[in-house]
């Protein structure tokens, strides 16, 4: 191995927001192709504010791994968006390939917070949205 191969790191406040994003889910990369020598794998964090969503989408052909950080999240997925899964703190999801889905923030006053892995990258494809009302349980915050 070459010496001048080393870790990078990419300092807290320096993260890249160069990266594919869905409504009210913010998306910010520590690891990925855009300021990392990293070719395969797209590595953050995803925050939504206290009741608000992602617009549905999906992530092409990558695999997606989640972590629930901080908060309660719902994933909607299925036809008209009518299935979901619940998580918080501590638990892991995979999302398949090109599975169309709605993430959530079940809080209306606690922030929500995943750290996500993909690969090969970060590819959002964002579609039509959806009433929020058709979401069930999904509550928005008041403004």
């Amino acid at each position: 191995m070459s010496e001048t191969v080393k870790p990078v790191v990419t300092r807290a406040g320096e993260e890249d927001t160069r990266t594919g994003q869905s409504g009210g889910a913010l998306r910010i990369s520590g690891v990925s192709p855009q300021h990392t020598p990293a070719t395969r794998i797209w590595y953050g964090k995803v925050s939504n504010k206290p009741g608000y969503r992602s617009l549905p989408h999906h992530h092409g052909e990558a695999e997606t791994g989640g972590y629930v950080l901080k908060g309660k999240a719902r994933i909607y997925f299925g036809p008209d968006y009518a299935e979901f899964v619940d998580m918080k703190e501590g638990d892991f999801v995979f999302v398949p390939p090109f599975m169309p889905h709605v993430e959530v923030n079940m809080s209306t006053t606690e922030e929500l917070v995943w750290l996500t892995a993909r690969t090969p990258e970060n590819i959002v494809v964002n579609l039509d949205d959806v009433p929020d009302a058709s979401l069930a349980g999904f509550v928005r915050a008041s403004a």
